[in-house]
């Protein structure tokens, strides 16, 4: 009976880690990173990027996450793509709260991540003020190379059960910085239409 009420109370953790049972943790796991399903948050200039990221040159089919779902009862990943305002922090937070568990959160662009050039009241200086950022995807919009690179990291750590443990212990996302993969990055100055 113990055996029973453990599981149901607290599902595959209930359970001890043995061979069967790890084996199991992990073909859940895999099958996780391998069927997320997006809930869009395109609130500026980046979400022209994720659009681009979902067309059928990056094909998202084949990591699972070909359908962004409208409804987030649907989704198990938010993609924060621009700068979130005061006034529509309250809705990102209700659109998290509705999605199912386990749950995970990129935070696109630097206007998503810490505000970007935008310094002012009207705007959340970064969203992990409001929920917990797993991944970031840096960039002034990051490309869909960042993204996918993003997709990426945030799938392997989801098959590793990193994120579930660590979510677990402090409440927080795990807060990883991906590099830029799009040829963005890096500074240039632009003089007479001459690079230097």
């Amino acid at each position: 009976m113990g055996f029973v009420s453990d599981v149901q109370d607290n599902g595959l953790g209930g359970l001890e880690h043995n061979v069967i049972t790890a084996r199991i943790e992990q073909l859940v796991n895999w099958s996780r990173a391998r069927s997320s399903w997006p809930a869009t948050f395109g609130l500026a200039c980046c979400a022209i990027e994720m659009m681009a990221t979902g067309g059928s040159h990056y094909d998202l089919a084949r990591l699972g996450m070909e359908v962004f779902r409208a409804s987030p009862r649907q989704a198990d990943v938010m993609i924060v793509a621009g700068r979130v305002s005061q006034k529509m922090a309250p809705v990102l937070r209700q659109v998290y709260d509705q999605m199912m568990e386990p749950k995970w959160v990129i935070s696109m662009g630097v206007c998503a991540s810490s505000g970007g050039m935008f310094n002012n009241y009207a705007i959340v200086q970064g969203v992990d003020q409001i929920v917990p950022v797993d991944v970031y995807a840096p960039g002034c919009p990051p490309g869909p190379e960042t993204l996918l690179h993003a997709i990426n990291t945030l799938h392997h750590q989801i098959e590793t059960g990193e994120l579930l443990r660590r979510r677990s212990s402090t409440g927080a996302g795990a807060g990883l910085v991906v590099e830029q993969r799009d040829g963005q990055g890096g500074s240039h100055l632009v003089t007479l239409g001459r690079t230097r």
